[in-house]
């Protein structure tokens, strides 16, 4: 069962700053509510997906969660636990796919310039149709087994496993971005191909690449980590 339920990109940005906001308050030092909110969302994840459905309110465990985890910092003080040394281990990392060898640079095949621009154009609806949150005009554009994978990097309450096929990825990415007020859409290249960057008053909030096929989306790749955005912000 995939967590979609997670929610919107904007829920979940006011979800995190809420549990800063907590630690903060009770540190006042950046780095270590930064460390106390990724530990918080470890121990979501450490949950089994029975249990996570059973929580009615996620937003009011957390809080508890994260009160809990600073009570015990200053109950005992000392570095937080990394990931896996407390309480149930964190989700396995998924096994790295197996990499063809790389050729030389001077010897290594540069795009086809036509797929480049069939992909600038594919990407383009895509991007019209997330502004838009349109389900319909995203399904249009996605191949029927597309699959999309969006990476929170523990520090927001993000889905961890893939979605596949074309109706859910469509769901998924419109519930995802929908409801995004003071939100800019832009279109920009990402990893040297057209893709998505959203951004709240110039801080990057999520960036979005795709793979294509033809006049079809194939995946979908949604970076929410806020370490991994860093080099997306804007003055």
């Amino acid at each position: 069962m995939t967590d979609v339920s997670a929610g919107t990109l904007a829920e979940m940005l006011d979800e995190r700053q809420h549990l800063l906001e907590i630690a903060l308050w009770m540190f006042g030092s950046e780095s270590t509510a930064d460390r106390i909110v990724q530990e918080t969302y470890r121990r979501w994840y450490a949950l089994d997906d029975e249990e996570r459905a059973g929580i009615a309110v996620p937003r009011a465990w957390l809080t508890r969660v994260a009160g809990g985890i600073c009570l015990e910092l200053l109950a005992a003080p000392g570095p937080l636990p990394g990931p896996g040394t407390a309480g149930a281990p964190s989700p396995a990392a998924p096994a790295p796919r197996p990499q063809p060898a790389r050729r030389p640079a001077h010897q290594q095949a540069r795009p086809d310039q036509g797929m480049l621009v069939r992909h600038d154009r594919v990407a383009r609806r895509f991007a019209a149709a997330c502004d838009l949150g349109d389900t319909a005009a995203l399904r249009a554009v996605l191949a029927a087994d597309a699959i999309v994978v969006s990476d929170g990097g523990g520090k927001l309450r993000a889905p961890v496993r893939p979605i596949y096929g074309a109706d859910a990825v469509a769901r998924f990415v419109t519930s995802l971005l929908a409801g995004r007020p003071g939100t800019e859409v832009a279109v920009e290249s990402v990893n040297g191909r057209t893709g998505l960057v959203l951004r709240q008053a110039g801080r990057a909030v999520a960036v979005v690449g795709v793979s294509v096929a033809e006049t079809e989306i194939t995946a979908v790749w949604i970076v929410l980590n806020p370490d991994k955005l860093q080099r997306w912000h804007r003055p």
